[in-house]
């Protein structure tokens, strides 16, 4: 079983930068297609980002020139670089993974992050 764990939220300044982190256990890291979702209070979960396999990405339009998803898979980990933050980026943040380019199965519980204004 795939297990997912997030780090590197916290409480910035808009304008600022954060660099997320997800790193996975238990299964062939290598086979799996990533991505970044976030869910803000009281809203929907949305996608963020997502990384395919040979490293194509695809990105929200919000996320679009400011955030930059990667991979590393000698290290099983999955980034999430966010640039130029905004007030409306605050949520929690989560990774998700699965083997289909379109369907996540595995999650992880999420790291908050929070820009003020």
């Amino acid at each position: 079983q795939v297990q997912l764990a997030e780090s590197g939220g916290g409480l910035v300044q808009a304008g600022g930068s954060l660099r997320l982190s997800c790193a996975a256990s238990g299964g062939t890291f290598s086979l799996l297609f990533m991505g970044w979702f976030r869910q803000a209070p009281g809203k929907e979960r949305e996608f963020v980002a997502r990384i395919s396999l040979t490293t194509s990405t695809y990105y929200a339009d919000s996320a679009k020139g400011r955030f930059t998803i990667s991979r590393d898979n000698a290290k099983n980990t999955v980034y999430l670089q966010m640039n130029s933050l905004k007030p409306e980026d605050t949520a929690a943040y989560y990774c998700a993974g699965g083997r289909q380019w379109l369907k996540f199965d595995y999650w992880g519980q999420g790291t908050q992050v929070t820009v003020s204004s």
